[in-house]
């Protein structure tokens, strides 16, 4: 059942990514710029998102768990640690590079643009370059 609703929270998602715009690389990059074309479409999406989980949090700390686990699984750490500013830096300077988050990348793959997939292999590419470098005692792992 936890696959099935995860499955259906994906393509909500994605669909609502999708309907926004915001596969589109371009309107990504044109919020970014305000010296120049400037569009500020980004920001409501973020603004409506924040509104619905505002919400959304609302009614589910009314429950005493979630529906398909024993115990909510929230953070105890409130440390912000170099790891912690530096892999917000890195999302951030590649999100107005490339104009795709990993979130909004993988509904974008059904347009069949190549630098779509080139960035979620990048992306993956970053993921096991990480672990690698953990092992290697270059990096440490949470």
């Amino acid at each position: 059942m936890k696959l099935i609703f995860a499955a259906i929270t994906g393509i909500v998602f994605g669909a609502g990514i999708a309907l926004s715009g915001m596969i589109d690389p371009a309107k990504v990059l044109n919020f970014f710029d305000l010296a120049g074309s400037w569009d500020p479409s980004l920001a409501f999406v973020m603004g409506g998102a924040l509104v619905v989980t505002f919400l959304g949090y609302r009614l589910a700390w009314r429950r005493s768990a979630p529906l398909f686990e024993p115990r909510f699984q929230i953070p105890t750490s409130r440390v912000i640690d170099a790891k912690l500013v530096g892999g917000s830096a890195l999302f951030g300077i590649g999100w107005g590079i490339a104009g795709f988050c990993p979130g909004a990348a993988i509904p974008a793959l059904g347009t069949g643009r190549w630098e779509v997939a080139l960035f979620l292999a990048a992306v993956t590419g970053g993921f096991f370059l990480r672990r690698l470098f953990a092992r290697a005692g270059i990096a440490r792992m949470a």
